[in-house]
């Protein structure tokens, strides 16, 4: 069986980055949002142009979950000022985990969950935080899971829909530090 590899995306990359995050997107949301909410967010939202942006910004990352050539999930963390919201320098934001349906449940996101926290142990932040939409329980279930806590709410926009995300955190020193090899 073929082992589930953890790599960086390269700007190269955007179609694929533009597929997956579409595809994900798509397959996590469309039943709970009108069809022409999802169209104008990921028109908008998940861009060549502004996917691009994204890779070319310096506290940005991208990392793909790849099983032998097919990019089955990804990844992206902000750090510093390329945060959405909580702009601290002592702070790395997951941004997006998603992972292709058919492979939910096989362990990528906690592998791609798993970088995040070896990226923010080796870059000595002190806390990783988050924002999950609030009818999304088995994300909200997943980061508790991971030791996640609630701490605020901030409102998404999707397409035309301001929807409520429950704003996460988890303090790194409550983490296990041999995750810090990355």
């Amino acid at each position: 069986m073929q082992k589930i590899a953890i790599r960086k995306v390269t700007l190269n990359e955007i179609g694929k980055l533009q597929e997956i995050s579409r595809q994900t997107f798509y397959d996590a949301f469309s039943a709970e949002n009108t069809e022409d909410d999802m169209n104008k967010y990921l028109e908008e939202g998940l861009s060549a142009e502004k996917l691009t942006s994204e890779l070319n910004d310096i506290g940005s990352e991208f990392y793909f979950a790849t099983l032998g050539e097919c990019v089955i999930g990804y990844l992206k963390i902000n750090f510093g000022q390329s945060q959405t919201e909580l702009k601290g320098s002592q702070s790395l934001e997951i941004e997006r985990i998603y992972v292709l349906k058919e492979y939910q449940g096989k362990k990528v996101g906690q592998l791609l969950f798993d970088k995040a926290i070896g990226i923010a142990l080796q870059k000595n932040f002190d806390y990783v935080w988050l924002g999950v939409w609030e009818k999304n329980l088995r994300a909200i279930k997943f980061y508790q899971m991971n030791g996640f806590v609630e701490f605020d709410k901030h409102v998404f926009k999707l397409g035309n829909d301001e929807q409520i995300d429950t704003m996460m955190k988890l303090m790194l020193n409550d983490v296990d530090k041999t995750k810090k090899e990355v």
